[in-house]
């Protein structure tokens, strides 16, 4: 697997250089852009309905009554984290809620870029076909719905553990590793779609190379870290990254020739 993740990272950096020798960045800033705005004004929207979800529950529990009552500063100091930590994990499942929509909505532009970069990988002029981008847009979709509802479960699993003492604190990090994963699951179905794989047998070849799609929504992921920017960029090369780190190990596996 960490061989995977590594060849899943260093495919980011390829995706940068063979974007800019392309000159693909018509499909990257205009729906990066577009992101970008959703992007912020969704997760404001979120963290104010965070606040106020963990405000209520702490009333209707009656916690914070009881930590003022008993003045015990240690306690606080664990319903502060708690808090904080429930926080965190609420986020991470907006977030990916709203990573899922734009998967749908972007649906189009991600088909069209992850054909268009595998054309120029393999040296070959593929004709467009409207109706195998359709066809790639509908898988699209399916497999983002298939995904956000998978992560959904695990996402409201993870939200009960970060209700348990201690166990809790493993939460952030659970749940970054289960957004990593099925974020990079979505961008590397681009492929498989076009190799004619059937959803069944693309869960099947991702579940067993786990670390590819780890390490693509952890790059992901780390992008957000540059504001604006890495806001921008992150979704296109996201695909152009998962379609890249595909043929290493296709080629190793004897699934496909790459010509030079």
């Amino acid at each position: 697997m960490l061989k995977e993740i590594i060849i899943a990272i260093e495919a980011y950096f390829k995706a940068h250089q063979f974007i800019r020798k392309h000159n693909l960045w018509k499909w990257i800033v205009v729906p990066g852009i577009i992101y970008t705005l959703l992007f912020c004004v969704s997760m404001y929207y979120f963290a104010h309905t965070s606040n106020s979800f963990i405000g209520w529950l702490n009333l209707k529990t009656g916690l914070k009554g009881w930590l003022d009552r008993i003045n015990n500063g240690f306690l606080g100091f664990l319903f502060t984290l708690g808090s904080l930590v429930l926080w965190v994990a609420m986020m991470l499942f907006y977030f990916s809620l709203f990573k899922f929509f734009f998967l749908i909505v972007g649906s189009p532009v991600f088909a069209y870029l992850s054909e268009k970069t595998e054309a120029i990988i393999e040296g070959k002029d593929f004709p467009f076909s409207f109706a195998q981008l359709t066809k790639d847009i509908v898988r699209g979709i399916r497999i983002a719905l298939r995904n956000a509802l998978w992560q959904t479960v695990y996402a409201f699993s993870i939200l009960l553990l970060s209700l348990v003492p201690v166990a809790g604190l493993l939460t952030p990090v659970i749940s970054l590793l289960v957004e990593f994963y099925y974020y990079g699951f979505s961008m590397l179905d681009y492929s498989m779609e076009r190799h004619r794989k059937s959803p069944a047998e693309s869960i099947e070849y991702i579940g067993t190379h786990k670390g590819l799609a780890i390490g693509n929504g952890f790059c992901f992921y780390a992008m957000h870290l540059l504001p604006f920017v890495g806001w921008v960029l992150a979704p296109a090369y996201a695909v152009v990254a998962a379609t890249l780190s595909m043929y290493p190990l296709k080629k190793e596996e004897g699934q496909l020739t790459v010509e030079s």
